[in-house]
């Protein structure tokens, strides 16, 4: 479950179409942890930016409309049983860590 906060960052992803992921040339880029792998995920492209700093410079940020992630990357994370980590930052690396369901939920609320 979302709490407020990562409530109101989704609710901001779905007002502005836009949910920020980073990719390089092998695609989408994928943060692992001792317990689970997934996508980070940010709410603007400026937060994206952001962590494209040291091990990730190479990266370049890419929007993808709420549409496109409900119909495409929904299913594909969870068929891949990734996990979402909704706007890692220096503060807190993983960022808040939820299912591709809740997360499709909150995009949909």
């Amino acid at each position: 479950m979302l709490d407020n906060d990562s409530i109101h960052t989704v609710t901001q992803m779905r007002e502005k179409d836009a949910i920020w992921i980073l990719k390089d040339d092998d695609g989408c880029v994928m943060l692992t942890t001792d317990e689970e792998d997934g996508v980070p995920v940010w709410s603007s492209q400026e937060q994206a930016v952001a962590w494209t700093s040291d091990d990730w410079s190479h990266c370049e940020p890419l929007s993808i409309n709420v549409e496109t992630w409900l119909k495409k990357w929904t299913v594909g994370l969870m068929q891949d049983q990734l996990v979402i980590m909704l706007n890692p930052s220096e503060f807190q690396e993983e960022g808040v860590v939820t299912s591709p369901e809740a997360f499709a939920e909150a995009l949909t609320k």
